[in-house]
């Protein structure tokens, strides 16, 4: 019997490394099945430089159409993204 136990832990370079080094047989008894998504995507946060004027300005137009400045400029990406 193993008392080894799978390690929790989000990152995939621990859990890569651990059965790299480890048989899943050995660990039967620990398995369950899991009918959700483990692993959930994670966004990426960038940072954009704008003068004061320029995000004075996205943000007037944000408020004009009900939304937040973020969104706004998110969705100004994704239409360039998906038009090329």
């Amino acid at each position: 019997m193993n008392n080894q136990k799978i390690p929790k832990t989000d990152s995939i370079e621990e859990l890569a490394s651990f059965w790299d080094t480890h048989d899943l047989t050995d660990f039967e008894d620990q398995l369950e099945e899991v009918a959700e998504l483990v692993f959930e995507y994670r966004a990426k946060t960038v940072s954009i430089p704008f003068l004061p004027q320029e995000i004075k300005t996205v943000k007037s137009i944000a408020k004009s159409q009900g939304t937040s400045y973020t969104e706004l400029i998110r969705g100004w990406v994704l239409e360039k993204i998906h038009a090329s």
